[in-house]
């Protein structure tokens, strides 16, 4: 292990981190539940206060038509320094159900595990602490260098309504637009391969849903008296949802891959370079027997790289105590599709319709419901100046090369394209979380160390980012 400045400051004020780590946490911030409200204000006002106090002369509470976002900014008194634009969210998933949980969820717990000291609690890692390590890192920044302004000037944008789907943030990213304007993003809600697998994810997939209705008799009917001379819409949804997917586990829906971006040989063999044990992963945090998917590709790819159709939930008919012999008049189901570079959300929609509407048998009508928007994927230039930054900044918050950092590509979607597409600006992903912290998971919990590692590379971050604007 060496050090650094960064690292003496980090190491120093570690219980400013735990402290306000700790209050944040206990604030239940759930913006999927409306009767939290309040709580979610309450989170906003805290974290203003928090940025207000780590030193950012501006703070300002965002109103939109749900839950409020929060904005700092740290203007670098350097003329030609570059502009960072940090972000995160400050709500939470709910925590359901609360019976599985070992300690409350709003009441952060400290934990011995294996790789070290944990934090339990709901937003531990999604993504409270991602962001609370910036009011450490920004701190430790400023001491190293010894600036009274950082390095490059920086900008968070807090929002309150990503885990319900941020509906009201591409309204909020145009209105703020030209506050918000910057040359990089740098999204703080992702994590890293493993605690001793220094990486950075270069890639989110996109999201697109939908729900599927279909509708046979015009009530419900005896099963005994009409069973086996019409059509049942369960059965015929069981068809659908059966043929979605063909033997080699790819979506049969034409035209679905069309505007897919091949993995290149490159992106594959760093892929490949990631440390991954299949067996351990399916005992832990896929809880599975077996691996599934896409012939031809790794669970990793598949994972990260590949688009998917999955379905979220099936109903219809009768599902009370005992039985009762009808044939149901209505069969729904809930899909989500996971998309990649370069295919959008909104051309899922049509190919879904015309993919239901020519599997459906005589006598079923089908609807399929697509709800607006949805959400595009994002991926950073593994080969700009800025991602050298990032790359520099965790190895160093590692003790190892830049060109040992290992690349990696996350799952899930969330706004980070809507900011690239309304600030024009590249975009890097810093994130302390793990596969195994259970984000939206009962016993959701962060790593401290990965924390501690988090602010750390944020204060190298921020010189680096500037060194390479002044070269």
């Amino acid at each position: 292990m060496t050090s650094s400045p960064e690292r003496e400051f980090v190491s120093a004020h570690l219980d400013d981190l735990h402290a306000d780590l700790d209050a944040w946490l206990r604030i239940p911030s759930i913006s999927a539940d409306p009767a939290r409200t309040d709580d979610v204000a309450a989170s906003a006002a805290w974290l203003a206060e928090a940025l207000t106090r780590t030193g950012f002369p501006t703070v300002e509470i965002w109103p939109t038509a749900g839950a409020p976002a929060v904005f700092a900014e740290w203007p670098s008194a350097d003329a030609d320094a570059p502009v960072a634009l940090v972000y995160g969210h400050h709500d939470v998933q709910p925590v359901d159900p609360p019976e599985l949980w070992v300690h409350p969820p709003f009441e952060p717990t400290r934990v011995d595990g294996p790789d070290g000291p944990e934090l339990h609690a709901r937003g531990a890692i999604d993504d409270k602490g991602n962001v609370a390590f910036h009011l450490l890192g920004i701190r430790a920044h400023l001491a190293a260098t010894g600036r009274d302004t950082p390095a490059v000037t920086v900008k968070l944008l807090i929002e309150g309504e990503e885990e319900s789907g941020s509906p009201h943030f591409e309204a909020l990213l145009a209105e703020k637009r030209d506050r918000l304007a910057c040359d990089v993003v740098v999204v703080s809600d992702t994590g890293m391969a493993a605690p001793d697998v220094p990486s950075a994810v270069t890639a989110m997939r996109g999201l697109a849903d939908a729900e599927i209705t279909l509708r046979g008799p015009a009530v419900d009917l005896h099963s005994g008296s009409f069973g086996g001379a019409v059509p049942n819409p369960l059965h015929a949804l069981a068809e659908l949802i059966a043929k979605l997917h063909d033997d080699s586990g790819r979506v049969t829906i034409p035209g679905f891959y069309d505007a897919v971006r091949p993995l290149s040989d490159r992106e594959r063999e760093l892929m490949s370079r990631v440390p991954f044990d299949e067996q351990a992963w399916l005992a832990g945090p896929a809880a599975s027997r077996a691996t599934y998917g896409e012939a031809g590709f790794s669970t990793l790819e598949r994972t990260g790289a590949r688009p998917t159709a999955e379905v979220n939930g099936m109903w219809g008919g009768y599902t009370g105590p005992g039985h009762k012999t009808i044939i149901p008049a209505e069969a729904h189901a809930k899909v989500t599709f996971r998309l990649v570079s370069d295919q959008r959300p909104e051309d899922v929609g049509p190919l879904l319709r015309a993919w239901v509407a020519a599997n459906v048998p005589d006598g079923i009508e089908a609807e399929v419901h697509t709800p607006p928007g949805g959400v595009a994927p994002c991926a950073s230039d593994l080969d700009s100046p800025h991602m050298d930054a990032l790359l520099a900044a965790i190895g160093q918050a590692f003790d190892t090369d830049p060109a040992d950092v290992l690349f990696t590509r996350e799952g899930g979607s969330g706004p980070e394209a809507a900011i690239v597409e309304a600030l024009g600006a590249p975009l890097l992903f810093l994130g302390a979380g793990l596969p195994t912290d259970r984000i939206h998971s009962p016993n959701e919990r962060v790593l401290l160390p990965m924390l501690y590692r988090g602010a750390e590379a944020a204060a190298h971050l921020w010189r680096e980012l500037a060194a390479r604007r002044a070269g």
